[in-house]
């Protein structure tokens, strides 16, 4: 009776009908029984593998629509706007003294230079001496300030935040006059507000001028003051243009390029100080590698880097066939136009060569230039690629460390319509490009799309450390064009015209050019 008492709960359990039917009901004896447990385990498998067997393996990817990305990305409601929200009073007509700064670094560090110079003539009521860029250092290049910027609508620009002259003043001393000296100070890296309102303002009141140098990351870049941003986005997008014949050049390179469809400008930062910085050495020959161990320890401080370490975690440049693999694999073809923004790409052509045969149609100020010879050299060879990226369908940089060209260029873009940017995640992509060199390339395409397909492609998104502000002023420097507060809500376009109500000026007819009226007032 317990026997048959059994047998008869099991055959009430799941699946009872089936089993009866295979024959394996009462009186199978031992024979039946052990058939009952070998289909119940056949089951028991195939369900397993049905819950899991189904899934896709991890690298399978979405299709990223490579047609889309030649507009610009969704602005979800957003725009532009550095114009002032709040009260912003001109500057008073008696300032504390002179602020001068000597702005170190390539043309990125100069410009977020400047735009720190500005705001901190602001916070110390200060009146500004019109920048100095360290050309001779870094660039060889004497240019200057005045070189590559439009001085007057530098100044005229800022005329409602701050007061700037070209030059110190000169004083009298003993019945001659003489240039004022300023008195030197070294600014701390990242200084905070409180600096410049205690320290810095002390010494400029006691000397009447200071100096700070150098003048690189010299002032906090997160300032809970989102009228302190947006004047950086004043100077950095408005009033920081390039000279006429810059932007001239710069027009007709991306006309020559635009003539032919859609083209893409590519950061191609595979040069000599940022391998040697980055530490990415193995990958070249002995005598290559002695030349970047020597300039590293000549100008960087000195680190035990290991290649693979580094490598492993995004720390090193894309290489020029990592950046052709990437792109082809979201689904560019070889008829794909490119404009190369970069310096001497160390290694030799072996480098570019792989790169080459996966698209061919590689340009850049050289080969799309101006027929007759003109300078593109140093700071105003920098300047005229910046212009071409800035203006150009699709932009994608291979390394976007701090102080890294790309930074401004892509704060740049998001500024100026959020315009498409390919921005690859190298610690994501490193794995996916160690195991193609260890010859395994199961789903190499596929592993790289699934990276590529979380990239915001230069729509607006929160900025979270470490990203810079200079590369992502969202939500300081935008503005909804549907919001109903007044956090987000959308002042006049106009900057100059915004400033100059507010000084009761409205009928003055003063309007600030942006890159786009610029561009084409000088076709």
């Amino acid at each position: 009776m317990r026997r048959g008492g059994a047998e008869a709960a099991f055959l009430r359990r799941p699946g009872q009908r089936q089993l009866r039917q295979l024959g394996l009901g009462r009186g199978g004896g031992l024979l039946g029984r052990l058939s009952v447990a070998v289909v119940v385990l056949v089951i028991c498998t195939i369900s397993l593998f049905c819950s899991i067997g189904v899934r896709r393996p991890a690298f399978v990817s979405e299709v990223i629509d490579t047609e889309k990305l030649w507009g610009t990305a969704a602005s979800g409601g957003w725009r532009p706007s550095s114009a002032p929200r709040s009260d912003w009073p001109p500057p008073p007509n008696e300032s504390n003294g002179y602020l001068r700064v000597r702005c170190n670094g390539g043309l990125n560090q100069q410009r977020s230079a400047i735009c720190n110079a500005v705001l901190a003539a602001r916070i110390m009521n200060a009146t500004l001496v019109l920048p100095e860029l360290d050309t001779n250092s870094f660039w060889h290049d004497e240019s200057g300030f005045p070189g590559i910027y439009d001085v007057e609508h530098f100044i005229k620009s800022l005329k409602y935040d701050v007061k700037i002259v070209e030059r110190l003043p000169e004083i009298q001393s003993r019945g001659k006059n003489k240039k004022m000296k300023a008195f030197q100070i070294r600014p701390p890296r990242d200084a905070p507000i409180s600096w410049y309102q205690t320290d810095a303002l002390e010494k400029m009141k006691q000397h009447g001028a200071i100096y700070l140098t150098p003048f690189s990351h010299r002032l906090a870049e997160e300032i809970d003051n989102p009228e302190y941003q947006r004047l950086r986005c004043r100077v950095n997008y408005h009033a920081l243009r390039f000279k006429p014949h810059i932007m001239k050049l710069s027009n007709v390179i991306v006309n020559k390029l635009r003539s032919e469809g859609h083209f893409m400008a590519i950061h191609l930062r595979f040069e000599m100080d940022m391998l040697a910085f980055a530490g990415c050495f193995d990958i070249f020959t002995p005598q290559e590698q002695n030349i970047l161990k020597k300039y590293r320890k000549e100008n960087f401080a000195e680190k035990e880097l290991v290649y693979s370490a580094r490598r492993a975690i995004g720390k090193c440049p894309l290489t020029p066939e990592e950046v052709g693999l990437i792109l082809r694999a979201m689904g560019f073809d070889n008829t794909t136009r490119i404009y190369l923004a970069a310096g001497d790409l160390f290694g030799g052509d072996r480098f570019m060569k792989p790169f080459r045969s996966l698209f061919p149609r590689l340009e850049n100020h050289s080969t799309v230039g101006p027929a007759e010879k003109f300078e593109a050299k140093g700071l105003v060879g920098s300047a005229v690629d910046y212009m071409v990226c800035l203006l150009s369908d699709i932009f994608m940089p291979t390394y976007d460390g701090p102080s890294n060209f790309a930074n401004n260029l892509m704060g740049h873009r998001l500024y100026y319509g959020f315009r498409t940017t390919v921005r690859p995640d190298r610690k994501a992509l490193a794995p996916i490009f160690i195991d193609r060199e260890n010859r395994r390339t199961d789903g190499f395409e596929e592993r790289i799309r699934a990276v590529m397909y979380g990239t915001k492609f230069g729509g607006p998104h929160r900025r979270i450390h470490p990203e810079s502000f200079y590369t992502n002023s969202w939500p300081e420097c935008f503005c909804q064009t549907t919001a109903q507060g007044s956090t987000h809500k959308c002042p006049p376009e106009n900057v100059l015209e915004v400033l100059g109500g507010q000084l009761g000026e409205a009928s003055e007819s003063v309007r600030l050019s942006n890159w786009t009226s610029t561009v084409q007032e000088d076709e």
